[in-house]
């Protein structure tokens, strides 16, 4: 018998793509090589509104802990990419951002992404479940896990925390953040940039920025990003159209208002619509789940899908206000309002030719205010206190929304019409006290409180045999809140200028939510949050007179309530999202180090990692199972029942490596001739926790080769890429039982000049 769910959660089914996108040209890499790692004899000022990450010219900076300061003397796990970073290691996606980060993964299942940082994140793709790692942009957090195919270009950078956020930014988060920061309007000059991009697949882009500064106090920035490119795959069958294909538009215009060196107002309005052709996939395995054939077949040869599309459209309007007393002492606000509208039609299994179909309509619209008082850095007493609110809600409109046409199975059709609000209201702040000049102790807290509401509509279609249908709508209007306190206790000792430890243990929270109503009229089962506490201790070093930078760390953590989707106990025809009743496990270690020697650049970094399942039992979705199978006590002798106590944990690979080199060769007077190539390696991983081979569940390692060559003068350059140069044919990610593939080989010429 099929099993089938009639939940929020897959009911909001909502996938992402890949966008292509650069991010601005990338200054001389001549120039860039003699920017040595050194360590911070000048670090930004915390107090200046002005400062930007990489603002020191020497050293890198963070602004993880809402203040501007040195990485190498900041006691968090973290990588941070400048904008010339994003393009001499061609990350142009956010897929990519795994090739160059330990212990990240990012895989893609259309219109969203499960995103995960050492296993903690997001795993489910469902509305109904948050999101563990959170993604800021310019300090606002954006749609949590949908609409991810917004472009990187004109990046100032993009730091990625790892481990649990909440002591100092408006979301919580249990796995990190992932803090974007576009380029801001100076009030410097007239300048900018202008990128034009051909390669195969007919990718065709263009993008630039221009700064105009209009008075001595207000400047404007104006960037877009336009691309078009034809379908990775080749698709056969009934239905061929164009289904994979890019036509992606963006554009962005922000304000910089500084009357003094007090008052700031930055405010960005970004757009994006980008049009992807649906999202061909293939599925897992052939036959029933019981008696499978693994699909081994090439991803990208689609021979069997139903009719695809696949729309999003959204933008975001922010507001970031700060006032710095003569003291030092700063009071910030981060305003902003997003609205986004999803639309897509997809193959449920990868092998309809009409049968299977999900179509998605939504819209969401989320408002967020943060609110921060900032310390001065001076003395050795610092502080922060904090207030964030959020409201975010879906619509499913009426006629539209979700529809699942299964003319052989149980269900001919669901729709899901009403709306899924959720808030998310928080308190937060850290001290810091100086016990010596060398040794500091910060404490941290956070108070929040989460909802979550069903009020929506589920008219049913249901199969009696034969022509004979039954119609009925399912009513849920159900509501859910949690509240949580976290923390966050850390030790910061400075050996000398060059030489950093710190530990810490820190907790963070993910919010709770509800399932969707069902046929039987059992009260919809919620899911509580998801807690996880995290132990760490880590040195940063600066080497050889400055030219080395390394990052050593190490972390244990518990990871609590585990939200999973398993056939629900209480009604086994149905699939509920659940938590896990006892701890996970994880552990690892993870290395880093950047060097610069003259006209040579390299970096590296590398994670080994443990994970560990706690015990419980369940059914397995895709299986046939029998009797009850209790999720603490089972037992393993049910049909079907299985203990998955001591499996590894989703998305947590055991090893990841990524190296990268370059040399700048002088050509002529002012050019260079620069080679570079980078490689990644992220060990395979499980895509479900009941970790059957033979119906997918394994995604194989990935290793990924990207090269370039680059001619610049300083103002021109004209660059020859690839990025997956070996061209590996391999599984983005697996949902349900479709298999997506993530990028192929891509190659071209990209011409830049910057003024």
């Amino acid at each position: 018998m099929r099993t089938f769910l009639l939940s929020a959660s897959v009911i909001a089914v909502m996938t992402s793509t890949a966008a292509f996108a650069q991010v601005g040209p990338a200054e001389s890499p001549a120039t860039a090589a003699q920017k040595t790692p050194q360590s911070s004899q000048n670090p930004v000022d915390a107090t200046d509104p002005n400062a930007i990450p990489g603002d020191t010219g020497n050293d890198i900076v963070i602004t993880a802990e809402r203040r501007s300061t040195s990485l190498q003397k900041t006691g968090v796990a973290a990588s941070v990419l400048t904008g010339e970073d994003l393009i001499r290691k061609s990350v142009n996606t956010v897929e990519q951002l795994q090739f160059s980060t330990p212990s990240l993964t990012v895989n893609t299942s259309g219109q969203a992404n499960s995103f995960n940082i050492r296993g903690i994140g997001k795993t489910e793709i469902s509305s109904s479940v948050g999101v563990g790692v959170v993604t800021y942009r310019d300090g606002v957090p954006v749609f949590p896990g949908y609409f991810q195919s917004e472009p990187y270009y004109d990046i100032q950078s993009v730091e990625v925390l790892r481990g649990p956020q909440g002591t100092f930014a408006g979301g919580n988060a249990t796995g990190g953040a992932v803090f974007i920061t576009e380029t801001n309007p100076t009030l410097d000059r007239v300048k900018g940039f202008a990128t034009a991009q051909y390669g195969n697949y007919n990718q065709l882009k263009a993008q630039g920025a221009v700064n105009l500064p209009l008075s001595d106090t207000l400047a404007i920035r104006l960037a877009t990003n336009l691309e078009k490119r034809d379908s990775f795959f080749t698709v056969t069958g009934p239905w061929t159209g164009n289904p994979g294909n890019l036509n992606s538009i963006s554009g962005r215009a922000s304000l910089l208002w500084q009357p003094d060196s007090h008052l700031r107002l930055l405010v960005k309005g970004d757009y994006n619509k980008i049009n992807m052709g649906g999202f061909p996939n293939t599925p897992a395995y052939f036959g029933s789940a019981n008696a499978p054939t693994l699909n081994t077949s090439d991803p990208f040869n689609v021979t069997s899908n139903a009719y695809l599309t696949g729309q999003d459209e959204f933008g975001r309007i922010s507001a970031n206000l700060s006032y710095t007393f003569d003291s030092g002492l700063m009071i910030r606000s981060i305003s902003a309002f997003q609205k986004g509208t999803l639309q897509e039609t997809l193959d449920a299994d990868g092998t309809s030719t009409g049968r299977d179909t999900f179509q998605d309509f939504a819209n969401e619209h989320i408002w967020s205010q943060e609110v921060n008082i900032i310390s001065p850095d001076t003395g050795r007493f610092t502080w922060l206190v904090g207030g964030f609110y959020q409201y975010d809600k879906y619509e499913f409109p009426v006629g539209n929304g979700y529809v699942a046409l299964s003319p052989t199975g149980v269900v001919r059709s669901l729709r899901i019409e009403g709306t899924n609000p959720h808030t998310a209201t928080a308190v937060f702040g850290q001290i810091g006290y100086k016990l010596t000049d060398a040794l500091q102790v910060t404490l941290g807290g956070r108070w929040s409180r989460t909802t979550s509401r069903n009020d929506v509509n589920y008219p049913i279609e249901l199969a009696l045999g034969g022509p004979t249908t039954f119609k009925t709508v399912l009513v849920q209007n159900d509501f859910t809140a949690n509240k949580n306190v976290d923390a966050k206790l850390a030790l910061n000792w400075t050996l000398n200028p060059d030489h950093f430890l710190y530990a810490f243990v820190a907790t963070g929270t993910k919010a709770g939510g509800l399932n969707g109503a069902n046929l039987f009229g059992v009260t919809p089962r919620g899911f509580v949050p998801e807690k996880v506490t995290d132990y760490e201790i880590g040195w940063k070093g600066t080497l050889m007179n400055g030219h080395l930078r390394t990052q050593l760390g190490g972390y244990y953590n518990t990871y609590k309530n585990f939200q999973v989707t398993i056939v629900d106990p209480n009604t086994p025809n149905f699939n509920s999202i659940f938590n896990v009743p006892e701890p996970t496990k994880l552990y690892g270690v993870e290395a880093s180090a950047q060097g610069s020697f003259g006209q040579f650049l390299f970096d590296f970094s590398t994670s080994v990692s443990h994970s560990e399942l706690g015990q419980f039992f369940a059914f397995d979705p895709r299986r046939a199972h029998t009797g009850a199978c209790n999720p603490v006590s089972g037992p393993a002798t049910t049909t079907g029942c299985v203990d998955l106590g001591g499996r590894r944990q989703t998305y947590a690979p055991k090893f990841t490596l990524s190296a990268g080199a370059q040399y700048a060769i002088p050509v002529a007077d002012g050019m260079t001739l620069t080679p570079r190539l980078d490689y990644a390696h992220i060990a395979g991983v499980w895509a479900a926790l009941f970790q059957q081979r033979q119906l997918g569940d394994y995604l194989v390692p990935r290793n990924i080769f990207n090269a370039q060559l680059t001619l610049d003068n300083g103002t021109w350059s004209v660059a020859g890429f690839s990025t997956n140069l070996s061209d590996q044919h391999y599984i983005g990610s697996l949902n349900g039982i479709r298999r997506q593939a993530g990028a192929p080989r891509q190659y071209g010429i990209r011409v830049s000049t910057k003024f």
